[in-house]
């Protein structure tokens, strides 16, 4: 067989094995895909992935890293931001998060692990952009709008807010948080 093909049988085993929770045979299969094709991120990130299920976090940050120096994906700067909010170093895992936005600002993943670290790191204001744009493609619109919302009432722009959660409750009377927020506004 031609190592390409290789490659993507073992990449596809590895998945397979994550996804059945057997953890030492996605590992070894990961570890043969990256031998196979050293310039794939995904065989890093499959192992990264492996470590996190494994509590080790070290590991995984390395795995993480690799993968992003093989290709600076959104994926891979969200796993590095990721082990560092696990480890406590919020500042780091803010500026990974948002390395990880600026890829693809539909990462919901990396967006409500930034907004978390926002208020963690005193960057609520900071953050706005990336909720700006999570908004612009389209992406779990009412809940980002809420969140917008609620970083806007923590920074004194009420009246933004406002605007904001009024056009989900124009769409969704019965939104649950946004009638909280402007309730809370309100009180």
């Amino acid at each position: 067989m031609d190592t390409q093909l290789d490659y993507e049988i073992n990449k596809e085993l590895g998945e397979c094995y994550l996804v059945m929770g057997d953890f030492d045979k996605a590992e070894e299969y990961y570890r043969r895909a990256a031998g196979n094709n050293s310039k794939s991120a995904e065989p890093y990130m499959g192992l990264a992935t492996v470590a996190v299920q494994r509590s080790e976090l070290d590991k995984a940050l390395v795995l993480y890293e690799k993968a992003a120096a093989v290709e600076e994906s959104d994926k891979a700067l969200c796993g590095i931001g990721l082990v560092y909010m696990e480890q406590g170093e919020h500042e780091k895992a803010y500026d990974y998060f948002s390395r990880a936005l600026d890829k693809a600002p539909e990462n919901i993943v990396a967006l409500n692990c930034l907004i978390r670290e926002a208020y963690r790191t005193d960057s609520v204001a900071k953050s706005l952009r990336h909720l700006e744009a999570a908004l612009e493609t389209g992406i779990g619109t009412e809940a980002v709008r809420v969140t917008l919302a609620g970083c806007l009432i923590w920074l004194g722009c009420g009246d933004e807010a406002r605007r904001h959660l009024e056009t989900v409750l124009g769409s969704n009377p019965a939104h649950d948080s946004a009638r909280e927020l402007i309730a809370t506004m309100a009180a």
